[in-house]
């Protein structure tokens, strides 16, 4: 198979798997069902036993991947669409994430020394509740390795929206402010996705969320470093 169908059967494979997933996900919305971990968890299946490499399969990925910097622009709409939800609760929405932003980095790192990471690891674990376009900027910046970076932001997304809903009912949080922010700084665009489903305004304060989170971790992740490495 040439290198140009090959990259066009990876690109189509992965956006039906993707598809049907979701549709799946959409009738039985069960938090293992999430389509962003079951159809990576289907591809990566796939990849291992037709032993294909990553490198080989992000030649028709790449085309997807390329679609993170326009998405890191694309960032700035929720924001201003939600622009009035941010002023008139500026305080709280602030604090909230900026607090969510600092204990998801410093926890990461506390959860890699524990665990033995290497400083590469440790680097690119710090930006891991951030969403991925800027996770990876982030960490390149750090000079961590970026590509690391999408695991540990795909386990914090996941583990958010399988968890966040159990602990959010367990300390009784039910406003849609407390459910959004929660939701959107510590699992970004799957978070954001799950707070939609609790209806109201959460979904506007999780979009705000991830939004400010990704502007925010920018800043704090390199005074974390330079803290934490000095």
């Amino acid at each position: 198979m040439s290198g140009t169908i090959f990259s066009i059967t990876a690109l189509l494979l992965t956006i039906i798997i993707f598809i049907g997933f979701r549709r799946l996900y959409l009738r039985f919305p069960l938090p293992f069902l999430i389509p962003t971990l079951t159809s990576t968890i289907v591809i990566i299946i796939l990849l291992s036993y037709k032993h294909i490499s990553y490198h080989t399969y992000m030649t028709g990925g790449k085309w997807i991947n390329d679609l993170l910097g326009p998405a890191v622009v694309a960032l700035a709409y929720p924001l201003y669409k939600q622009r009035e939800v941010v002023r008139k609760n500026f305080l709280p929405v602030i604090l909230g994430i900026l607090s969510g932003v600092i204990i998801g980095m410093v926890s990461g790192l506390v959860f890699g020394e524990i665990f033995g990471f290497s400083k590469d690891l440790l680097l690119a674990v710090i930006p891991k509740s951030v969403t991925t376009p800027v996770a990876m900027q982030i960490t390149t910046g750090l000079g961590g390795d970026a590509s690391t970076t999408i695991v540990f932001t795909m386990i914090s997304g996941f583990t958010g929206v399988i968890l966040g809903p159990s602990i959010l009912k367990l300390f009784k949080i039910d406003s849609d402010m407390g459910r959004g922010i929660a939701l959107g700084t510590a699992s970004h665009g799957v978070g954001t996705s799950k707070a939609n489903e609790f209806g109201g305004h959460a979904v506007s304060f999780s979009s705000a969320a991830m939004t400010l989170s990704a502007i925010i971790g920018t800043i704090i992740a390199p005074i974390i470093v330079s803290i934490f490495f000095n």
